[in-house]
Order: structure tokens, then C-alpha cells, then sequence
């Protein structure tokens, strides 16, 4: 049996070029693009998504794999995969930045750990808060919408050549400033109420000289601290809920799609 070399060329198109994409994607992606994630085990999982998915994807409307316009097309499905996933990167990284700014009023930036995905030192509290988003992440089938998202940009955004236009990535760098503002809105009440117990040893340091505050303080503020985080943890998947929505807007924004 023989094939003709158009339709070689169209087959590995079909299937090397939405690899680039998927691939892209889960290297980077909350959850599974983690270094905790071995490689191979991330290129084995994208390989199996390209060949589950390869016959419900539209016929890749470039097949020029051995010429230069071809790296030009392989940058273009990174850039879409990468800027999906990346975006439920900052979705994640919302609540690290809340707990480090937590834990850096409270005291508690003292206990630090070793972030295994990101492979840096972070306080305590912003590790417990990575841990419980990503497992609100995984409850709210993240990693199914993300996989929803990718294929649906097969449709919205064919391999054909053409680029992303540039307000689709001002819509990244816009949502990085969102992030950082949403962080500081997750720890306004905790640090309000770190404000008032400062506030009060304060007048308490004024009016009885001879106490040590620094003796004193310092422990009750690391109780303070843990006490205040107890009792806002509730809010938690609220802030999360409202998150995820923004973070689900920004990908029907980017790959073009309703919400």
C-alpha cells in the first residue's frame, strides 16, 4: 500500500503541530506543569490527549513542515498553549502572593519552605495556600476545563499561519496587574486586624514603659496571626469561586469564545 507525500505531509501535521499546542500547555498549566511532574510523564500525557483528540480537530491548513515558515508556526502554538496555561498559573499564584503578604504582617514569614513548583524558598502560610487552591483546582475540574479550552482553540484559532493580534496579550499583562490587587484585597481584613493589635500594644507600650513589647508582642501577634488565618479560612472558596470565573473569562477572551 502505498501514500501519496501530500497526504504523509498532512498527517503529521494534523498531529505533530497540535502537540506543540497541548504540550505547551501542560508543561505550564496549574497542577501538571509543576516540577514536581516529571517530563516525560507530561509528554506521555500529551502525546495520548493529541492521539484521543487528533480525529475531532480540524485538518491543520498548514503542511509546509520542512521549511523555515514552519518554525514561525511551531512559536505560534507554543505562544497559545503557553498563554493558556499560564493563566491558571496566576490564578494560583493569587493566593501565594495573599499568603506571603499574610504571612509577612503576622510574623510568620520566619517559617519558610522549599516550593516544589516553582523550586524557591516561600513562607509557610503562602505553601498552604498553594496547596488548598490547587485542590480547589482539581474539585472544580480545572484540569478538564483547560483541556476543553485547548481543543476548542483549534476552532477559534486554526493552524493556518496567522498570528494572535496584540490585545490578546495585553489581556495577560493586564490580568498579572489584577492579580496582584486581588492578593492584596484576600489579606485586607487579616491585616486590618493585625493593624488594630499593633495599634494596641501601641498605646499598651505607652502606658506601661517597663513592658517588653518585643518579648511580649511577637508571640502574641504569631498567635494573633495563625488565629485570624483559622478564622478567615472560610472565605476561601469564595475568593476561589470568584477567581476562577475571572480566570474563565480570560480564556474565552483569549482563544475567542463565550463565557
Amino acid at each position: 500500500m502505498e501514500f501519496p507525500i501530500a497526504t504523509i505531509m498532512q498527517w503529521l501535521s494534523d498531529l505533530l503541530l497540535p502537540l506543540v499546542r497541548i504540550s505547551s500547555m501542560i508543561m505550564v498549566m496549574a497542577g501538571l506543569g509543576a516540577q514536581t511532574v516529571p517530563t516525560r510523564i507530561k509528554l506521555a500525557l500529551s502525546v495520548v490527549i493529541t492521539f484521543a483528540v487528533m480525529p475531532a480537530l480540524p485538518k491543520a491548513q498548514f503542511v509546509e513542515l520542512f521549511s523555515f515558515t514552519m518554525l514561525y508556526v511551531v512559536i505560534q502554538q507554543m505562544i497559545i498553549g503557553i498563554a493558556i496555561g499560564f493563566a491558571s498559573l496566576l490564578l494560583l499564584n493569587t493566593f501565594i502572593i495573599a499568603g506571603q503578604i499574610l504571612a509577612m504582617q503576622t510574623g510568620l514569614g520566619f517559617a519558610s519552605v522549599v516550593d516544589p513548583a516553582n523550586g524557591l524558598s516561600v513562607p509557610a502560610v503562602g505553601q498552604f495556600y498553594l496547596i488548598l487552591a490547587t485542590l480547589l483546582f482539581f474539585v472544580f475540574n480545572g484540569h478538564l476545563m483547560m483541556l476543553h479550552m485547548i481543543i476548542f482553540s483549534f476552532d477559534t484559532f486554526p493552524i493556518n499561519g496567522q498570528w494572535w493580534v496584540v490585545d490578546n496579550y495585553w489581556q495577560i499583562i493586564n490580568w498579572g496587574g489584577w492579580m496582584f490587587s486581588t492578593a492584596l484585597a484576600l489579606s485586607l481584613a487579616p491585616l486590618t486586624a493585625m493593624l488594630v493589635i499593633n495599634i494596641s500594644f501601641g498605646v499598651m507600650t505607652r502606658a506601661a514603659p517597663q513592658m517588653n513589647i518585643f518579648s511580649v508582642g511577637f508571640a502574641f501577634t504569631l498567635v494573633a496571626g495563625l488565629t485570624i488565618i483559622w478564622a478567615t479560612l472560610g472565605n476561601f472558596v469564595v475568593q476561589f469561586e470568584f477567581q476562577w470565573l475571572k480566570m474563565t473569562e480570560l480564556m474565552c477572551n483569549l482563544i475567542g469564545c463565550t463565557v
